[in-house]
């Protein structure tokens, strides 16, 4: 299971461009409100309809959680204690952790960038505490995926899609007209 969490203010393509590539692979994600509230509103005033609320899932479940960013949405995510305490089992069971944009800085308050390479939109660095800043597009270091922003999202779902389905991705790239918009 691959939860994406949804806060008030979350950045609309860095949500549903994930979910979308993830779910075109076969993976199975679900989209996880941390408001109470089934219904969540992006950044843009987009009303989203999460799968789940985050009282109803399981961390131990996951194999991967991603964040997404926008304001004030990583924000929200970082004042959520719960998912909070569940990035901290998620990340001592080992399992895979992702976030993009302003998101990657929930990870560095909680201390879990120590020497980890990490990207994050352009300055949001100095709250990625103890990681070692790229301007990658999409990094990937031991158990974190990070990526830099909006224009970052498609790279950002397929690279997370890599990780489950290999060089099948490329089928996936190509059906989607992405390879084509890099002249691969």
């Amino acid at each position: 299971m691959i939860y994406l969490f949804l806060a008030t203010g979350f950045e609309d393509i860095e949500a549903m461009a994930p979910v979308d590539i993830l779910r075109r692979a076969g993976l199975r994600v679900e989209t996880v409100s941390i408001t109470g509230e089934r219904v969540v509103t992006s950044a843009h005033g987009v009303g989203v309809a999460a799968d789940r609320l985050l009282s109803e899932i399981h961390f131990e479940d996951a194999e991967l959680l991603i964040l997404p960013g926008g304001m004030p949405g990583a924000s929200n995510l970082d004042a959520c204690e719960p998912l909070r305490q569940g990035i901290l089992r998620h990340h001592a069971a080992g399992r895979r952790l992702a976030a993009i944009c302003a998101a990657p800085l929930v990870y560095g308050h909680l201390g879990l960038l120590d020497g980890v390479r990490a990207t994050c939109y352009p300055g949001f660095e100095s709250e990625l505490h103890g990681a070692v800043c790229t301007s990658a597009l999409v990094e990937q270091d031991g158990q974190f995926i990070t990526a830099k922003g909006p224009g970052a999202a498609m790279e950002f779902g397929y690279t997370l899609a890599a990780l489950y389905v290999g060089e099948a991705v490329n089928e996936l790239r190509r059906g989607m007209i992405y390879a084509e918009l890099l002249g691969e």
